[in-house]
């Protein structure tokens, strides 16, 4: 058997069960987008950027990401997140868990608020995240969203992000890169760029 640097069989199996587990907690679910793509990609997404985009290779980190979304937007508890994947695990998913009771615009208000006082792991997720969502809100947007929301949202994730400075060079030149290209985009249809 071939094994690569840095991947064990146990990191490759504790990944794919956290995706196995994410796909099945978000199986009813889908994005926002027109086309109601399946919802397990987006957190797929955010892991692959890490890996890909950021090297970033730290399990917690990678696991936490294909999971940041199931407290939040399903009915799974973060003792469960615990029991399977750890209490390292769990601390970066509700660290990056917003409080559903709340508002939507509270909320909003509160990620940039917290973001800068995140540890790296979770600043890591919400990079990931963010950069996923604006390639979306750019590329794939909610049909009901008008351009003004769409540019509204770049603005916002911009703000959120700035907390993450210095998490990950690559990640941040990335992020920066979408939102330009995002911002030429949507400027294109007569938004603001």
């Amino acid at each position: 058997m071939t094994e690569y640097p840095g991947n064990s069989p146990a990191d490759t199996a504790r990944l794919l069960d956290a995706i196995s587990f994410a796909a099945h907690r978000h199986r009813f679910q889908k994005r926002k987008d027109r086309e109601a793509s399946p919802y397990i990609n987006h957190p797929i997404d955010a892991a692959e950027l890490l890996a890909r985009g950021g090297g970033v290779t730290d399990m917690v980190t990678l696991l936490a990401a294909v999971l940041h979304d199931t407290v939040e937007d399903t009915q799974t508890t973060p003792e469960e997140i615990e029991a399977r994947f750890g209490p390292d695990v769990r601390g970066v998913v509700e660290e990056v868990t917003d409080d559903k009771s709340l508002l939507k615009e509270e909320r909003k208000r509160l990620q940039v608020e917290h973001t800068p006082t995140l540890s790296s792991r979770a600043k890591l997720v919400k990079l990931v995240d963010k950069i996923s969502n604006v390639i979306d809100v750019t590329h794939h947007p909610p049909a009901d969203w008008p351009l003004e929301r769409r540019v509204a949202y770049l603005d916002w994730s911009a703000a959120v992000v700035a907390g993450c400075a210095g998490v990950n060079p690559a990640l941040e030149r990335y992020f920066a890169d979408v939102q330009r290209d995002g911002r030429a985009e949507l400027g294109r249809f007569g938004g603001s760029p």
